[in-house]
């Protein structure tokens, strides 16, 4: 027999050991579930995403209302906005009988504790698909970007989401909607920021769910390479100053690394967002039978929490609160 004076196997043999020494916990608390609205009255499956659809608004709340009950407390949404109401300014985004705050004055009249997060960027409105106003050249324009990112948070705000939460990756526009909502008297709603957003080849479903993607080039020039990690910690610090009360890292399992350094680097709460192409391929792989998709989908989440995540945007939100549940 061995002589070892460390076994740490002993730490394993049973569930009850197993459970009370474990470090990282998963729960519905720790998830915010992404949904995809448009305007129509149908519900529009999402080819790319199977199991995810374009939800018509009564849908919304028939979906919101489930995860609700099985423990699914907040969530974020992304809206299809009609060609016709596209425009190079992207005007549409911060019309306050629009898409966005009709859904969001349904939801808070029928779940007045959900927590509703939106999302600030104009590519869904926008005729160019960029999350900025393009310039004649094709530059996308920081400071007049940041203008109308203002107007369309206050709109949401009167809507009455509760946490603000801006994914377009325009310098200094944290610090702007931070002071726009507190002048106009909304000091109450928060600001997750996208800190840490990267210019991914993984958020192709999205793009389709949205048909959102760039009439032309690519969107290098304001989200992140994803070469880089200390620039992260330079967008942290930013960010933390201009007033964010939580930062994000995006996406969530090819950047496990940059979660930890960013979770290291400042006190804030830390989302990730486990996006559409990390969902599509776990999917796909779980349909063909290559993986048992409840232990890949859980270990997956559970491995964002353990690189230091306290919140985790994901279209298993619903899912996976059931099957945590369930135990």
């Amino acid at each position: 027999m061995l002589d070892l004076p460390h076994r740490p196997r002993r730490n394993r043999k049973s569930s009850w050991i197993r459970d009370a020494v474990r470090e990282t916990f998963l729960t519905p608390a720790h998830f915010i579930y992404p949904l995809f609205i448009h305007a129509g009255d149908d519900v529009q499956p999402i080819r790319s995403m199977p199991g995810v659809a374009r939800l018509s608004l009564p849908a919304l709340l028939e979906e919101v209302e489930g995860a609700y009950a099985e423990g699914v407390r907040s969530v974020v949404l992304f809206p299809a906005v009609d060609e016709g109401l596209k425009s190079p300014r992207g005007e549409e985004a911060s019309n306050p009988e629009g898409l966005v705050p009709e859904a969001i004055r349904r939801l808070k009249a029928r779940l007045p504790d959900l927590t509703v997060v939106t999302d600030v960027a104009l590519d869904p409105y926008s005729s160019d698909g960029h999350d900025g106003i393009v310039s004649p050249d094709g530059r996308i324009l920081n400071d007049e970007t940041v203008e109308v990112l203002c107007a369309q948070a206050l709109c949401q705000a009167r809507a009455g989401a509760d946490i603000i939460s801006p994914s377009d990756m325009m310098d200094g526009r944290v610090g702007a909607i931070r002071r726009a909502l507190d002048e106009a008297g909304f000091a109450e709603v928060s600001v997750l920021a996208y800190t840490a957003k990267y210019a991914s080849a993984f958020y192709g479903p999205f793009r389709d769910a949205l048909d959102s993607a760039p009439r032309f080039g690519d969107k290098k020039t304001y989200q992140m390479d994803p070469a880089n990690a200390r620039e992260a910690l330079r967008e942290v610090a930013l960010d933390e100053a201009e007033g964010a009360d939580m930062v994000m890292v995006k996406p969530a399992g090819p950047f496990l690394d940059i979660i930890r350094l960013v979770r290291q680097a400042t006190a804030l709460p830390v989302a990730a967002y486990q996006v559409s192409g990390e969902y599509a391929m776990l999917k796909a792989a779980s349909q063909n039978g290559w993986l048992d998709e409840r232990k890949v989908v859980l270990e997956a989440l559970t491995g964002i929490r353990r690189a230091g995540a306290d919140v985790i945007l994901t279209y298993y939100a619903r899912q996976a609160a059931r099957w945590l549940r369930e135990g």
